[in-house]
């Protein structure tokens, strides 16, 4: 099989042979027909965090494709049914966190793309508790950026408590943004999307939202506190400066909910305001197993729409480049 593998940290991946995985028990191997390119695959390829993935591994956490070889001991899957494989490839099961419903924040989980080799591949395994049927209907190239982007953005909201009254802000409308914009427009609220990118303040108005933030040309947090300050805040673009913006956006009482991760990404709370303001800072860590399977059947239902350009695995390298040139409107797929 062909994988993009990455050889040493900051290195252009390379496309090599590889012999097709064996699953072992409790595993299905899955071929692969789409996955999507994020921003955390790009963090893993450089080594941007303070846990650093150990080459060569193959990245990729938003595969999607059908079984077609159960492990011992898998018998509630079957060969032939489409799954899709999250960042959270594994976790015990038996730990506080886990048993409390927040499996996501296991110490002991195995992520996708970063502990194990992920979705960067024609073919590749993946824990048979953790390899999530999608519906039937679906596409996979849509399910694929719903399996990252869509349910991260569907915890944020989670996590923050977004009501039908809220002012969400979305601060980045690209891959999660895009969708983010969708689920927080579900849930009734006023949406209010920021970007430096005339396209994707395009794409957030087609998606929605109800007020567009041009940060090139406007104070975000001015423009959110014309309108009373936000609710709640995402952000999701990953730029610290944009992390403060959504910040000094808030109301009283709003929540800022930090999604991405800038490489030693900092963010100075004010003490004095935020504590007299009663505001919140969370960090919002993918989803659940549950939560995806929601997101799946949002979409599956029409509620949403998927927004992509799909590319050969081949061109891995230059859709990497794109995505840190902002050049991508949302999401890159890849088609093995």
């Amino acid at each position: 099989m062909k994988a993009a593998v990455v050889k040493a940290l900051g290195e252009p991946l390379v496309i090599e042979e590889r012999p097709d995985p064996v699953p072992g028990p409790g595993q299905v191997r899955i071929r692969v027909e789409a996955c999507g390119l994020c921003h955390t695959d790009i963090h893993a390829a450089r080594g941007d965090w303070p846990v650093r993935p150990v080459p060569p591994f193959v990245p990729g956490h938003e595969g999607v494709g059908i079984i077609e070889e159960l492990g011992d001991g898998v018998t509630h899957l079957s060969v032939g049914r489409r799954v899709a494989v999250p960042w959270l490839g594994w976790a015990c099961g038996r730990c506080e966190h886990c048993l409390s419903g927040w499996e996501t924040l296991c110490e002991k989980q195995i992520n996708t793309g970063y502990g194990v080799d992920g979705g960067y591949a024609e073919k590749m395994l993946a824990h048979a508790d953790f390899a999530q049927p999608v519906p039937d209907g679906i596409d996979p190239r849509d399910a694929a950026p719903l399996t990252c982007a869509g349910v991260t953005t569907y915890k944020a909201l989670k996590v923050a408590e977004v009501g039908p009254a809220d002012l969400v802000a979305v601060s980045g409308v690209g891959g999660l943004g895009h969708l983010a914009v969708q689920y927080a427009k579900i849930a009734g609220a006023t949406v209010a999307a920021i970007d430096v990118s005339d396209e994707k303040l395009r794409l957030a108005a087609d998606l929605g939202a109800d007020i567009l933030i041009d940060a090139r040309k406007e104070d975000p947090a001015e423009v959110l506190q014309r309108y009373g300050g936000a609710h709640a805040a995402l952000a999701l673009a990953v730029n610290e400066e944009s992390f403060a913006t959504a910040l000094a956006g808030l109301r009283r009482g709003g929540k800022l909910v930090m999604v991405a991760l800038p490489a030693e990404g900092t963010v100075e709370v004010p003490v004095f305001s935020t504590v007299l303001g009663g505001k919140s800072v969370i960090g919002s860590i993918v989803g659940t197993r549950q939560d995806l399977a929601e997101l799946f059947q949002l979409h599956a239902a029409g509620r949403t729409r998927v927004v992509y350009e799909t590319r050969p695995l081949s061109s891995v390298n230059e859709c990497i480049d794109e995505v840190l040139e902002g050049r991508v409107e949302a999401r890159i797929v890849f088609e093995t």
